[in-house]
C-alpha cells in the first residue's frame, strides 16, 4: 500500500509539473500585442527576446520529459537514471526562469542607465501574459524540486539499504 502511494504521489507530481511547464509554453508561445502611437506601431511579441525564446525551448523540453516520464514502468531500471534527469531538468528550468524573468523586469521597470524605456504601459496585455507564464514556469520549477527530493528519497534510498 504504501509503495502504492508513493508511485501515485510521483505520478501526479510529475503530471503538475508537466501541465505547469505546458501552460508556462502556451501562454509564452501566444503573448503578442500590437500598440500605435501616433506614426509609430510596436508589435510586442516573445520571440524578439532570446531569454523568452529560451524560456520556450526549455519548458517545452520539460513538458516532453515529463509526459515520457509518466509511461516509465515502475520495475524499470532507468529510473536510477530519472533522478539524474530529474536534477538536470530542475537546472534547466532555473537557468531559463532567471534568463526571461532578467528581461521582463527590465520590459516593465526600464533601465535607466542604459537608456532603456519600459515598454509595459504601451502593451500592457503582453507584459501581463508574459508575467503569466512566468508564474507557471516557477510552478513547475518548484514542483520540479520537489519531485527531485522525492525521486531521490524513493529511488536512491532503497538502492543505499540494499548494500548495508
Amino acid at each position: 500500500m504504501v509503495k502504492l502511494t508513493q508511485r501515485l504521489g510521483g505520478l501526479v507530481l510529475r503530471f503538475a509539473a508537466f501541465c505547469a511547464a505546458l501552460g508556462a509554453v502556451i501562454a509564452m508561445v501566444t503573448s503578442r500585442e500590437r500598440s500605435s502611437f501616433f506614426v509609430l506601431s510596436l508589435v510586442a511579441k516573445y520571440s524578439d527576446l532570446a531569454a523568452f525564446k529560451y524560456f520556450v525551448i526549455a519548458n517545452a523540453i520539460v513538458s516532453v520529459y515529463s509526459f515520457l516520464v509518466l509511461f516509465l514502468p515502475k520495475e524499470s531500471l532507468l529510473w536510477k537514471f530519472v533522478v539524474v534527469l530529474d536534477l538536470m531538468v530542475t537546472m534547466l528550468l532555473t537557468s531559463s526562469l532567471s534568463a526571461a524573468v532578467a528581461v521582463a523586469q527590465v520590459g516593465k521597470r526600464g533601465n535607466a542607465n542604459a537608456g532603456w524605456l519600459p515598454i509595459c504601459g504601451q502593451v500592457p496585455r503582453f507584459c501581463d501574459q508574459i508575467t503569466g507564464a512566468l508564474i507557471a514556469g516557477l510552478v513547475a520549477l518548484v514542483l520540479y524540486v520537489f519531485l527531485l527530493i522525492f525521486s531521490i528519497h524513493h529511488v536512491v534510498d532503497p538502492f543505499l539499504l540494499r548494500k548495508s
